[in-house]
Parts: structure tokens; C-alpha cells; sequence
């Protein structure tokens, strides 16, 4: 039973559960088997290679804390669970944003940006959160620092947390206004639609667990507890409790996995990004030359959405839009004969 005392000498504020921490190094183990699996099965590695990565991050990160629990003034043993445990969420945002673009190519024309840049878009976005977090833990970290220049690294912190969820929200929108544009135009098909659910339930996790992470770092940058005396009792319960970290840390990132497990993008997806859904009844499968953009490839880079375009009065500049020819039409009536 947890007290909510500090436990002396301890990296960890408490004394870390053992058993807990081998549970979940042994289920993350087991999730990331079975994505390798399904990545084999489904032959899905550049779609779904990421979720085995972090899976594997996981599952090593928990071997370490429950080594570390037996040891738990062990300071690098504590650093080397956290960056390992802490590392693989943004990876798992990062497969989920992969898994989008690849939902948006099997229905290119509703997509509100170019799907092979949605990852790239990203991915930019959380480089550049890496970074101010990079900066904002070296510059807090480093106690020889005058105190003006440890203010700087904990405002960085925050303001990386803080676009995390944002960034998540945004996706979240973007996701939604594509989901809205297929039903607005009358598509019903669960292929497109299965896996999309699943990526809302994935990404909500995510953004639960963001948020929770930020509540906590607030809590920590709020006092100096590493100046002498400092009552351990002002931490706000999220640190002082183990079962906070299990809770909106461990067990959500778990149930994610476990979702992704049981709903793998592939189970609806085609294969090749080039089969898209016939924009004549939104159920037929046809293979086409693949999404094509008239623009310079640095300027789907730097401009995704074809903001220049709409600003500047003309329609998206997409080249051969393939799904606009006789193809799609010509697959739907032959699917309609074959089935009468």
C-alpha cells in the first residue's frame, strides 16, 4: 500500500513495484511478438514497423525499471527506464500519423492534404518540440546555471509539452474534416472507415497521457526540490504515487498497443498505396498510377496543403487526378453486373 512518504535515497520518490513493472515488460514483450507477426502476415512493415519499435522500447524500458526496483538508488538505471519509457510514445504518434496518410490515399480526392505528407508534416512539427525539450532538460538540469537561464529551460519544457497537445489536437481535426468530407459525400464503406475509429481511440490515449504529463511536470517545476529543506510533501500526488505513472502512463500506452493488436490498420487497408476507392460508389477497389502533386516537390514540403494555391484563387494542383477518369466508374458498374 502506497504511503505517499519519501522513501530515503531513492531516484523514484517511492520504492518502485516490482511485480508491476515485470507485468508490463513481459505484456509489452507479448504485443510486440504479435506485431511482428501481423507486420510478417500482412507483409505491413513500412505501414506498422514502428508499432514493433515501441513496443520494443517498452518492454526494455520496464526490464530496467524492474531491475531498477531492486536497486532504486540507482541513478542510471533510473534514467535509462525513463528515456526508454519515455521515448516510444512520440514514436507511437508518429506510426499513427504514417497510418493516416496511408487511410488518406485510399480516398485521395477528400483528403484536405497530400497524404504522403502527412508523417513529413509531423514529424517536422515534433522535431522541433524534440528539440525545445532537448534544450529545456539540459538548461534545468545543469544546477550551475545562474537561476535566469534554469527559468529559460523550464519555460522551453513547458512550451514543448504544451505544442505536444496541440500537435495531437491538430491531427485529431485533421483527421476528423477527412472523416466529414467521405460521409458528407455519402461513402459508407468500413474499410475506410474501421481503421479511422481506431486511430481516434489511439490518438485520445495519447493525448490522455500527454496531458497527464504535462500536469506533472508542472507540479515538479513549481518547487525547487533540490535545494535544502525542501518537504517532499509539497509534490503534488502524481509524483509522490507510483500507481499514477501505471495508470495514465503504462497501462494506457498498453491498452494502445494491445487496440492496435487487435485492429490492425491492415485488417481494412490495401496493400499498395496506388488501390484507392472508386469515387463512383465508394466500394470498389481500383488500381490506379498512384496520388500525383503538379507542384515542385519541395513545395508540398513546405506548403501541404496547397495554402498558396487557395490564397491565391486556384484549385489544387494535383496533376493527373486518376480518380477523376473512367477507370473508377468502368470497376464500379463491372463490380455491380458481377454481383446481380
Amino acid at each position: 500500500m502506497e504511503s505517499g512518504e519519501y522513501v530515503p535515497g531513492s531516484v523514484y520518490f517511492y520504492a518502485p513495484n516490482k511485480g508491476a513493472a515485470i507485468f508490463f515488460a513481459i505484456a509489452f514483450a507479448f504485443s510486440g511478438f504479435y506485431h511482428i507477426y501481423q507486420c510478417i502476415h500482412y507483409k505491413s512493415w513500412r505501414l506498422t514497423g514502428l508499432y514493433v519499435f515501441c513496443a520494443v522500447l517498452f518492454a526494455a524500458g520496464f526490464v530496467v525499471r524492474a531491475w531498477g526496483a531492486f536497486d532504486y538508488t540507482n541513478l542510471v538505471k533510473y534514467i535509462v527506464s525513463v528515456c526508454l519509457i519515455y521515448g516510444a510514445p512520440p514514436l507511437l504518434e508518429l506510426a499513427n500519423y504514417n497510418t493516416l496518410g496511408r487511410i488518406l490515399y485510399f480516398a485521395p480526392y477528400h483528403s484536405p492534404i497530400h497524404p504522403g505528407r502527412v508523417i513529413t508534416t509531423f514529424a517536422f512539427i515534433s522535431a522541433v518540440v524534440e528539440a525545445l525539450n532537448g534544450n529545456g532538460v539540459s538548461l534545468t538540469a545543469n544546477q550551475s546555471l545562474p537561476e535566469w537561464r534554469q527559468n529559460i529551460g523550464r519555460a522551453l519544457l513547458k512550451a514543448s509539452l504544451m505544442i505536444q497537445v496541440v500537435v495531437i489536437v491538430l491531427f485529431i481535426i485533421l483527421a476528423a474534416l477527412f472523416h466529414h468530407r467521405c460521409r458528407k459525400a455519402g461513402m459508407r464503406n468500413s474499410k475506410l472507415y474501421n481503421p479511422l475509429y481506431t486511430l481516434y481511440i489511439s490518438t485520445a490515449l495519447l493525448l490522455a497521457r500527454t496531458i497527464f504529463r504535462v500536469v506533472e511536470y508542472w507540479s515538479i517545476a513549481e518547487h525547487d526540490y533540490w535545494k535544502p529543506g525542501f518537504d517532499p510533501k509539497n509534490l503534488s500526488p502524481a509524483i509522490r504515487y507510483e500507481s499514477f505513472f501505471y495508470v495514465f502512463e503504462a497501462m494506457l500506452m498498453l491498452i494502445n498497443h494491445v487496440l492496435l493488436n487487435a485492429r490492425h490498420p491492415r485488417m481494412w487497408l490495401p496493400k499498395s498505396t496506388k488501390t484507392y476507392l472508386s469515387r463512383a460508389d465508394g466500394v470498389t477497389e481500383v488500381d490506379g498510377p498512384g496520388y500525383k502533386d503538379g507542384r515542385p516537390f519541395w513545395l508540398t514540403l513546405v506548403d501541404p496543403f496547397d495554402l498558396g494555391g487557395l490564397l491565391g484563387g486556384r484549385k489544387k494542383e494535383r496533376g493527373d487526378n486518376f480518380w477523376d477518369g473512367d477507370e473508377g466508374d468502368r470497376a464500379a458498374k463491372e463490380g455491380a453486373k458481377d454481383a446481380v
